[in-house]
This record gives structure tokens, C-alpha cells and sequence, in this order.
């Protein structure tokens, strides 16, 4: 009996999973999502060509997969680099796992932001995901504000809801520049040290602050 043959309907799945998200990561990259059909990411995954159409049904089945999955991803990989930490010291370890993600799986996250810049436009199917993912994210950082606020590390004056407003307009807006220029990681290091310099003065704390 072949591994394969071995493997669970759970495991099955899992791997199918796997390999369809794979393949649908390289063709949004590589053709872009408007041109992409089903029939080539079952293929690219090693599949029938008719599997991705009966899995998701249709593309925006597919690009609800995608967003889910590398969100889900994503905001796993935030809560573990923001773990025990509140204010700016958990905002600035998100900053810098935005960029590591940037070096680390380029793909993943340029196939998700290709997604999400898409489904600015009044008819996307999938806008609606993405809404619901930036307000989760945005929840994280006004609460990560809040919670510094409570324990001293910044100062009570600060307004969360704004500047949550204002480091995520600035995380879109900083990977926007990267899928331009992806190459040019340089830059975009530069723009996230930056960006954490910008939500310090946001704060209304320096070097020496001590919560007095």
C-alpha cells in the first residue's frame, strides 16, 4: 500500500489543501487572478483538471480559500511575534513581522494583497472577506494600544481608534509600494523602520518615557 493510499480522508484533504493553495499562489503571482482559471490550478497541483472547479466551485470560491488561508496564517503568525507584549512594543514586533513575511514568503503575501487591492472594486466577490479581515486587524492593534494604556507603557492621553486607523492605512499602503518594487527590499525595510518611528510620535512617547 502506497503512502498516499495510507493517508486519511482528513490528511487528504489537508494535503489537497496544500497543493491547491500552492498552485493558486503561483498563478495569481505569475498571470495574475483575472486570467487564472480552475482548470490550471488543479492541474499545477498534480489533480484532475475538473477537481478546483468541484472543490471551490468557482473563482471566487477559490479566492475566498486563498484570503482565508493565508489570513488565518497570518494572523497566527501576528498573535506569536505579539505575545505578551501591549503598546507600542507589540505594534512595533508587528511591524517587523510584516517585513520578515516580505522576505520569508513573498508569494503568499503578494498573492494575498493582489486579492485584496482586487476586491476594492464594487463587484468583487470577496469583498467582503477582506472588510471583515481589516477589521479584525485593526481590532488587534487597538487593543494592543488599550491594553498599554492600562499598564503604564504609554501615556492615557492617546486615542487607540485612530491610530490603529492610521498604522494600518500605513501597513496597506507600505506593501502596495513592496508589490510594486518587490525587488527592493531595501526600501521597504527602511519604510517599516519608518512607519514605527511615525506611530512612536503617534504616541506621544519617547526613549525616556516611563509611564509617569
Amino acid at each position: 500500500m502506497s503512502k498516499a493510499e495510507r493517508l486519511s480522508q482528513a490528511e487528504r484533504t489537508q494535503l489537497s489543501d496544500a497543493r491547491m493553495l500552492s498552485s493558486a499562489v503561483s498563478l495569481i503571482v505569475e498571470k495574475g487572478p483575472e486570467v487564472l482559471s480552475l482548470k490550471e490550478v488543479g492541474e499545477l497541483a498534480g489533480y484532475s483538471r475538473g477537481l478546483a472547479g468541484y472543490r471551490f466551485g468557482n473563482k471566487a470560491g477559490l479566492f475566498d480559500f486563498v484570503i482565508h488561508t493565508i489570513g488565518e496564517q497570518w494572523l497566527q503568525q501576528l498573535k506569536t511575534a505579539t505575545e505578551g507584549k501591549t503598546g507600542y512594543e507589540a505594534i512595533a514586533a508587528a511591524t517587523d513581522a510584516h517585513y520578515e513575511m516580505c522576505k520569508e514568503a513573498p508569494d503568499n503575501l503578494a498573492a494575498f494583497y493582489i486579492l485584496w487591492f482586487g476586491a476594492i472594486g464594487p463587484q468583487s466577490e470577496v469583498r467582503s472577506v477582506i472588510a471583515a479581515i481589516h477589521e479584525r486587524r485593526n481590532k488587534d492593534v487597538v487593543r494592543w494600544i488599550r491594553n498599554g494604556i492600562e499598564d503604564g507603557s504609554l501615556p492615557p492621553h492617546v486615542d487607540p481608534e485612530a491610530i490603529a486607523g492610521q498604522f494600518s492605512a500605513s501597513i496597506v499602503g507600505i506593501l502596495y509600494q513592496w508589490l510594486l518594487t518587490p525587488e527592493n527590499n531595501v526600501d521597504v525595510k527602511a519604510l517599516f523602520h519608518h512607519l514605527k518611528s511615525s506611530i512612536r510620535l503617534a504616541l506621544g512617547i519617547s526613549q525616556s518615557f516611563q509611564g509617569e
